[in-house]
This record gives C-alpha cells, structure tokens and sequence, in this order.
C-alpha cells in the first residue's frame, strides 16, 4: 500500500472530522503516546528477556498507531503523506551515504535470557485467621495435595480431567481445560494453592477444604464468598493467557509489573490487599512451576507451607497414584448412586 492510499483509507475513522483543533491535538497527543508506548515494551523486552515472547506483535501494533496518528496529523495540516515519506528519503540520502545489506524483515530473535536476579526473602508469613475464633475454620499451615489425571467420559466427548486430592479425599471435583484446544489449564488448582501458600490467601482453597470463615458472616461473605472466589478464578484466568505469551515463565524470573499491578488493584478491597508486587510475583512464578510439573507428568504431589511460603511439586509415586485412582472410582461409584436415587 502506498503512502497516499493509507492516509485516505485512515482519514474516515478521524472522531472528530467537525473539529479540526480538537482532531490536530488528539492526533500529536496521540502519536507520543504511541511512541512511549512503544518504547517501553523495548525496554521490558531488552530488561525482563522472554517474558515477552509476543514483543514483535506488540511492535506491530504499536507502530500501526503510530502510523496512523501521522497520517492523522499530516491531513490535518494540509500535508500528503506520500510527499513528506518522498521528501525525507531526499534529506535522508543527503545526509547519509547508503549501505546495501539486506532489510532485516524476518522477525527478530527472542532477547538472549538476562542472568537470573535474586529474588530475595519474603517478610514473615500473612496471617488472615490467626485470630479467627473457630479453629476448624483456619487454613492448615502444611498441605499435602495429590493432583493426578482421571479418564474422561467413555464415549470420548469429553477429554482427561484431573482431580486433586486432600487427606485422601476428593478436594473438589475433576477439573477439564474447558478449551477446544488442550493447554493445561486443567491444572490450573496449581495457582490456587501457590496463593494459599506464598500469600496466605485463597477464597477458591478455603471453600475447597471447607474452611470458610462462617462463624463471622461478614468476613465468610466479604472474603470467603462467591465474589471473591471469581476474582481469584479471574486472575487465575487473565494470568494464564498472559504467561501463554511469554513460555509459561519457564527460565524467567520476574512477571510483567503491568500484570502484577492487575493483581493488586483487583483485590484491593480484600485482605489479600496488604500483600506486596513482590509477593504476587513469587506466588504466580512458583505456582507456574508446580504447573509445569503437573503438564509434563500429569501428576504430581504439592506441599504447601504457608509458614515459610513456599510450595513444591514433585512426580507421585505408583502407590500414590493407585491411590489416587482408588479414591477417584470411589467418587463415580457414590455419584452413580446419588443419581440412581433421585
């Protein structure tokens, strides 16, 4: 496309074709905008390295704005757009002497890994029911999950689900991706257990353990209830989709601030408020690393300290997953009988 036929193509999605101040202003606002915008996933891409595998699209996109707030800004000052491309090439060549190497139009290589940073220590442990008057509604301070694959339906339909495990009970029931395309996300109870565990915090663990605050309603509907619940599955969610952009956080050590600060403002209204950037980092790249076990194994056995904040992944043994699958026919045969008494 030449530079005349794009900037009469843009023209018509100007907002404010009657107001030519208005319409000049935004247009320049708007291409500094564009350019810092632009600028600043350069410089995440060059400090933070493959966490932003999508960088070259971000570029694309960004540099398509900025595009079109030139020609915006060109046709508002009365100026063809093909004539001022021209007569840069000319001041251009007068200036510099030209080289022949070939466009660099392939897209560029992923920035080389930087060296991993220390993470450093966390401050002591968040307690939000130390004081909790019920003790059976407290979160235990050490967990032992066991998360392993069950079959899907018998007819195909449905793919693998995976069930996790607690005291030898079902903690919840099988989980699928809910995707047409299989992507892991069916282990996604990973982050939810690495928030439990790194942040003291976790609506969709304490209702999975039965360990809502009921005995106070306020803090049980305010922070143990449903809207609090879909906030952490939302999270969950939006920092899936963004981690599939950037390898999962494999051979990564820190997560887009942009993402962080989601985090924070979503629950800002919760006790999980008080808890710091830092601290959502290590609790999202310690649970994508408990998840990445749980993908390539499709099994695994979580522990959970929520006194040092911390959770580790490692394979279960055959016992444990015969176990496992010892407890998961158990919960067809008593569902087949739930239903056959209806």
């Amino acid at each position: 496309m030449d530079f005349a036929a794009y900037q009469a193509q843009a023209w018509p999605y100007d907002q404010h074709p009657d107001e030519p101040e208005r319409a000049l202003t935004i247009a320049l606002l708007g291409l500094g905008g564009e350019v810092g915008t632009l600028q600043t996933n350069q410089k995440k891409t060059v400090r933070d390295g493959p966490v932003y595998l999508d960088s070259h699209a971000l570029a694309v996109e960004d540099l398509g704005d900025i595009l079109w707030y030139v020609s915006d800004a060109a046709t508002w000052l009365g100026i063809d757009l093909g004539r001022v491309a021209e007569a840069n090439l000319h001041k251009i060549a007068d200036r510099w002497a030209k080289h022949d190497r070939p466009m660099p139009l392939a897209k560029p290589p992923v920035p080389a890994i930087p060296s991993r940073r220390d993470r450093g220590s966390l401050e002591p442990a968040r307690i939000f029911d130390g004081t909790h008057p019920e003790p059976t509604e407290r979160l235990p301070r050490h967990l032992e999950i066991h998360v392993a694959n069950v079959p899907g339906t018998a007819n195909g339909e449905l793919p693998a689900r995976v069930l996790p495990v607690w005291n030898g009970d079902p903690c919840g029931d099988p989980l699928g991706d809910n995707a047409y395309d299989e992507d892991g996300y069916r282990y996604h109870d990973a982050f939810h257990f690495a928030y439990l565990a790194v942040l003291g915090w976790s609506p969709v663990v304490r209702a999975l353990l039965k360990r809502k605050r009921k005995v106070t309603p306020r803090i049980d509907d305010v922070e143990d209830g449903g809207r609090a619940i879909a906030i952490e599955e939302g999270l969950s969610a939006f920092v899936f989709e963004a981690a599939s952009r950037a390898g999962y956080f494999e051979n990564v050590d820190c997560v887009d601030s942009d993402v962080l600060r989601l985090c924070r403002r979503v629950t800002a209204s919760l006790e999980v408020g008080i808890c710091t950037e830092r601290e959502w980092e290590r609790a999202i790249l310690d649970g994508f690393t408990a998840w990445r076990l749980l993908r390539r194994e499709g099994h695994a056995r979580l522990d959970c300290n929520l006194d040092a904040r911390t959770i580790t992944a490692r394979p279960l043994t055959s016992h444990q997953l015969a176990q496992h699958a010892d407890i998961y026919r158990t919960l067809i045969a008593r569902k087949a009988a739930e239903r056959a008494s209806r």
